[in-house]
């Protein structure tokens, strides 16, 4: 989409989402945008549905992790002259309507980076040990990071042009969240974070991170803050 004279894209990376892509890119295209979705070696029709809804899709052949999705993603976006990038899950968790919330600061200069935060907005059907686990993630970051955050593993976030250029994503896993957040921080470009809604359901807590693999992130996490 042009708006104000800037191609906006919506990145979207996805695995195994058939049942749910279709709905989740329909809701971003009726808003006006882009989008591309990053198929990561699905087993399903996640692809076919993605681009019948009206997404460019982009294959990777074997599943490479959700930080693998969101590089080629925001590559991809790139490529095509993208003035800003907004990334987006593809559970259905989040709303497409929070997107005109991130790119408010990206247009008016205040910002490069607009991160999601729902402890500033709001979550709806989160369970409380997911709650507890994203706090401790949080102030994990923070100390890693020595950004004053108060969301650290939202996949809604924006990025001017500019701010996207300095994203090279290593980690192809969950731990992705933390590292872009660091990339964000050591990038010098200012920061802001945005209200948005998380609407957890069962398809989307069944499909979202394993109480395992967030444990998994917090032992990452400390043992690098302990390496500072």
């Amino acid at each position: 989409m042009m708006a104000d004279g800037h191609s906006i894209w919506v990145v979207i990376p996805a695995y195994n989402e058939g049942e749910m892509i279709a709905r989740v890119v329909r809701s971003v295209t009726g808003m006006g945008f882009d989008v591309v979705v990053i198929d990561d070696g699905s087993a399903d029709n996640t692809a076919d549905a993605a681009s019948a809804a009206g997404a460019w899709v982009v294959r990777h052949p074997i599943n490479l992790g959700q930080g693998a999705g969101l590089q080629t993603g925001i590559d991809f976006a790139l490529s095509r002259g993208a003035d800003h990038l907004l990334t987006f899950d593809a559970d259905g968790q989040h709303q497409a309507a929070d997107l005109h919330r991130l790119l408010e600061p990206l247009r008016d200069g205040r910002a490069d980076f607009a991160l999601g935060s729902r402890f500033l907005g709001s979550t709806v059907g989160a369970p409380g040990s997911r709650k507890v686990l994203l706090r401790a993630a949080t102030w994990f970051t923070r100390l890693a990071s020595g950004m004053a955050l108060t969301d650290a593993h939202n996949g809604l976030r924006g990025m001017r042009r500019r701010g996207a250029l300095c994203i090279q994503l290593r980690q192809n896993r969950m731990a992705h969240a933390s590292e872009i957040l660091e990339q964000i921080g050591k990038s010098g470009l200012p920061w802001v974070e945005v209200p948005v809604t998380i609407h957890y359901s069962d398809y989307s807590l069944a499909k979202g991170q394993k109480m395992t693999d967030s444990l998994t992130i917090l032992l990452d996490l400390f043992a690098r803050t302990l390496r500072r």
